[in-house]
């Protein structure tokens, strides 16, 4: 009986444990991040591209770069809101994110998640792979996939209409599970892959030209 009830208490502390929702940004500080800013690290007077603002993390967009997280993670759902602010323009959010400047001496080895306006939702290949029904559709033909340089590295989301308005908040669900990773924006599946060939890393945003606002970041175990 005593052996019983140890195990129902380790069944549910694991249950709890797993599904425990985290917050990825306090509003206040970039603590549990940290930044990989190639040029920034060669001139350190260029300004900072990442920052906190009203209570937002902003991604300036220049210099171009990533904010990581320090922790890796795996089997999650991770959800936020994003909007860009003035002109439109490139983004995205890294999964499984591992070896740092592996691709063009800036992108981590990972699995990108794109923001890039108009294209939000497509998976973008960094040295890492993945598989989506419909897959020569999508990425063109397989001769030119790839994981690196100038093969197909892209394949495109499911929709074509799921964004919102220029300067209205998009809120983003990403879930990562096992080898899968299913995405939603707004609410509409846009993209839902399987056969990835990482399934733990850490998790990053970019600057990549355009200004991004960033709120509700959360992280919620499977």
């Amino acid at each position: 009986m005593k052996k019983l009830s140890l195990l129902l208490l380790f069944v549910l502390v694991t249950f709890f444990t797993q599904s425990q929702t985290i917050h990825l940004f306090d509003g206040k500080s970039l603590d549990g991040w940290y930044m990989d800013v190639p040029d920034l690290e060669a001139d350190s007077s260029l300004r900072i591209p990442f920052i906190i603002r009203d209570g937002l993390l902003v991604s300036l967009g220049t210099p171009q770069g990533h904010l990581i997280t320090e922790k890796e993670y795996d089997n999650y759902t991770l959800e936020l809101d994003y909007r860009f602010v003035g002109e439109p323009g490139n983004c995205g959010i890294l999964v499984h994110a591992s070896a740092p400047r592996a691709l063009y001496d800036m992108f981590p080895k990972s699995i990108e998640v794109q923001l890039m306006h108009s294209n939000a939702g497509d998976f973008w290949c960094i040295e890492q792979n993945i598989e989506v029904e419909g897959m020569e559709a999508r990425r063109g033909p397989k001769e030119n996939w790839g994981v690196n340089g100038n093969k197909e590295r892209r394949i495109k989301n499911l929709t074509d209409d799921s964004e919102k308005p220029l300067g209205e908040w998009n809120h983003i669900k990403i879930r990562c599970n096992g080898d899968k990773i299913t995405v939603w924006l707004n609410g509409d599946l846009v993209n839902d892959g399987f056969n990835a060939t990482a399934t733990r890393g850490k998790i990053a945003l970019q600057a990549e030209g355009a200004e991004v606002e960033f709120k509700n970041v959360t992280l919620t175990g499977l």
